[in-house]
């Protein structure tokens, strides 16, 4: 006898991609030619969210319904009466993320926004046809099915396609609605590569039903913002605008702008990197509370909490001030934290973020907490640009002072944090404060190290903004240069509208993408953007 160990049995082949995609194509073939299946589905009525189905569940309707099953198995005893089955009859429809073939019993998982379900198919139950359908199924495919709600034996809720009511061709059991062409994420380790999920957003919404709960959170926090500004308490009661996407001048903030021509008119236009202007213009015609949430572009660079396009939301106040739109914007982070979060402490990363707590602190002071010398000593503000590795021969001092700022405080701001009292010089559309005119009515609010809002109370004087927008800043070159000038874009339209007369006003803009970051706890704005903008491919 050998002692030799027996061979294994060896192992299936595995198939290439190309095979597997040739399946595919095999399949939507048989389901044209042999089952005379449209494999790309008809208008589907009374179907609902996988969600609801597992909330029509009952656990007596099932425990009765099993009961009575069993009773009919006994010797003698009567058979089940189906018109005694109270266990609920639902349809839905989902892509299917599991498949397991079980002899004559097939189970699937199928998925939609709401959540997964598991189906059950018998093919005593649904016949060949249906069975048949539902053994071709392939992952990735968007089916329907039919049935009442239980348990398996393992107690999870399933649809058992079939049951609970009189299958026929109106009222079918089991359909394939789209057949899925692609081969889907791998079993085990599903989507998980950066790049191929922000490029296949639509395949990354079903893999990860983290990124789906992501983008639904942010749907809602949208709507709760809208609800909140727009409802009718003496402090709110915002009207929501449209202003130009596309603009002759753009102006409102310091940017580089995307250029584009119109062939019509034979005129160069930018895409807006802000809605200011066209804003301030409503408060001059009447309209004493405005705001829109809108897309912004900017033409600069991408890290994680920037992108190119982006949503903000920009409001204006008529007869407030700085601290008026700093009133509103706390209270709004606090409201959207507890009824779209449930709780106004919130994780983001390692942080708890507090927003029943925001702290009020000024310019200066935080610059001196977090620095080795006075923000006046020139000298000091140099060698600290040096080490920095800043630009700082022939820079004006606040322009040295803001960068260094922005390198050794904003990281420190972790919790809620208005930064108020910027320097005049930094803010050409901002009213002066009346006692300290070298000091702006400008906030920005941190969190996390982010800016999440900015606001001032508005310059209204027609004569001084037109002497801002003329003004130069000293030490500026490139970029920076570029970017500041469009702060400079002399609107002879919008100083004519000022002439006119704007009320004292209050105003506010929100990075909706940031704000969304953290109340979700995403670490990337790409994270919260459907569709982020990417590098072309090949």
């Amino acid at each position: 006898m050998s002692d030799k160990a027996p061979d294994k049995k060896p192992a299936a082949p595995t198939k290439s991609t190309a095979q597997l995609l040739g399946d595919r194509r095999l399949k939507l073939k048989r389901l044209r030619d042999e089952l005379k299946q449209d494999p790309y589905g008809q208008r589907t009525d009374g179907l609902i969210r996988l969600n609801a189905a597992r909330d029509a569940f009952s656990q007596a309707a099932d425990t009765a319904h099993k009961a009575a099953q069993e009773a009919a198995k006994e010797e003698g005893a009567a058979p089940a009466d189906p018109n005694a089955d109270e266990r609920a009859v639902v349809a839905v429809a989902g892509r299917v993320v599991q498949h397991r073939v079980m002899g004559n019993l097939i189970f699937l998982s199928v998925r939609d926004d709401s959540g997964d379900l598991q189906i059950a198919v018998s093919k005593k139950t649904v016949g060949q046809p249906d069975f048949g359908l539902a053994k071709m199924t392939d992952y990735g495919d968007i089916v329907t099915a039919k049935g009442a709600l239980g348990t398996t034996k393992t107690g999870e809720v399933t649809l058992w396609a079939g049951e609970g009511f009189e299958v026929g061709e109106d009222a079918p059991a089991y359909r394939i609605l789209t057949k899925s062409l692609a081969l889907p994420p791998g079993k085990h380790h599903g989507l998980t590569d950066p790049e191929t999920r922000y490029r296949k957003r639509y395949v990354d919404l079903y893999a990860n039903p983290e990124v789906m709960q992501t983008m639904q959170t942010r749907s809602r926090i949208l709507k709760a913002t809208r609800d909140y500004l727009t409802d009718d308490q003496p402090e709110r009661g915002f009207l929501e605008v449209e202003t130009p996407m596309m603009q002759a001048i753009p102006g409102g903030a310091a940017a580089r702008p995307f250029e584009t021509h119109h062939n019509a008119l034979d005129i160069d236009l930018f895409l807006r990197i802000a809605p200011e202007l066209y804003l301030k213009r409503l408060l001059v015609a009447g309209m004493p509370r405005v705001f829109e949430i809108n897309r912004n572009f900017r033409n600069e660079g991408i890290d994680r909490s920037h992108n190119p396009e982006f949503t903000m939301l920009e409001l204006y106040q008529a007869y407030g001030d700085l601290y008026s739109v700093m009133d509103l914007t706390e209270n709004l982070f606090r409201h959207l934290a507890s009824t779209v979060c449930g709780g106004t402490t919130l994780p983001f990363g390692e942080v708890q973020v507090d927003y029943a707590a925001f702290e009020r602190r000024k310019y200066l002071d935080l610059f001196n907490q977090h620095n080795d010398f006075d923000h006046s000593d020139h000298a000091a503000l140099v060698a600290k640009g040096d080490s920095l590795g800043l630009k700082t021969q022939d820079v004006d001092h606040d322009v040295l002072l803001n960068s260094v700022w922005e390198e050794t405080v904003e990281q420190h701001l972790i919790q809620p944090t208005f930064v108020i009292d910027y320097p005049a010089s930094l803010c050409p559309l901002t009213k002066r404060k009346p006692d300290e005119p070298e000091i702006a009515e400008r906030f920005e609010l941190f969190v996390c190290g982010m800016e999440l809002a900015n606001a001032y109370t508005e310059l209204n004087d027609p004569d001084v903004q037109e002497a801002n927008f003329k003004a130069q800043d000293t030490g500026l070159t490139g970029e920076d240069a570029v970017e500041a000038a469009t702060f400079r874009n002399i609107d002879e339209d919008f100083l004519e509208a000022l002439r006119v007369g704007m009320p004292p006003a209050g105003g506010l803009g929100i990075g909706i993408d940031r704000l969304v970051m953290l109340l979700t706890n995403q670490q990337s704005i790409r994270d919260v953007i459907l569709f982020p903008l990417m590098r072309p491919q090949g």
